[in-house]
This record gives C-alpha cells, sequence and structure tokens, in this order.
C-alpha cells in the first residue's frame, strides 16, 4: 500500500464537505479511501463518521441530524451494512428503519 495522505472535498462555497485519507492504487489510476472518514453539513456540523478499509466502509458508523444528535448508528463490513442498525430522529427519538430505497 502507498502512503497515505489527506483529502479534503469542499462544496463549492468553500466550506470542508468530505476529509479522509487515501492511497493511491498501484497503477495510479484513482484514490482509494483508506481509514478515518468523516462528513461535515455545511454549516460545520458532522454528518457521517467511520472508517475504510482498501475502498470499502468497515466498521462502526455513525450519521447525525443538523442539530447534532444521533440518526443512525451501525457497522459495516466490507462496504455492506451488518448487524442490526439503530435510528433516530431529530429529537432523539428511536425511530423505524428507513424504507429501502427502489
Amino acid at each position: 500500500m502507498n502512503e497515505l495522505n489527506i483529502a479534503e472535498i469542499p462544496y463549492e462555497t468553500g466550506e470542508i464537505r468530505y476529509r479522509y485519507s487515501r492511497y493511491l492504487a498501484a497503477d495510479g489510476s484513482r484514490w482509494i479511501r483508506h481509514g478515518r472518514f468523516t462528513a461535515y453539513y455545511q454549516t460545520g456540523a458532522l454528518a457521517s463518521e467511520g472508517s475504510y478499509e482498501h475502498g470499502k466502509e468497515q466498521g462502526p458508523w455513525r450519521d447525525y441530524h443538523m442539530n447534532g444528535k444521533i440518526a443512525a448508528e451501525g457497522d459495516y463490513d466490507q462496504g455492506a451494512e451488518s448487524g442490526q442498525w439503530q435510528y433516530w430522529s431529530e429529537d432523539g427519538k428511536r425511530a423505524p428503519a428507513p424504507a429501502p430505497s427502489q
């Protein structure tokens, strides 16, 4: 694996949207996320946090509402949701899992 570097991807207005570590693929064709990942709302509030392993979500993951309260929490295994995920409404109450998108 090549050396990791930190990417900061901004919104068009300049605020940081994503911050994550990555490395360049061996053939130099693309960047691969590896390590800590954070996403932010345009206000600067934390939107999501988790980790990647060689380009796939891995381990604990959390999503947040704009007000800072937890929206969803669960685990990933090689890029796929794993086990039981939990969801909360913006006011902090437990919420049912969202309907699958079609």
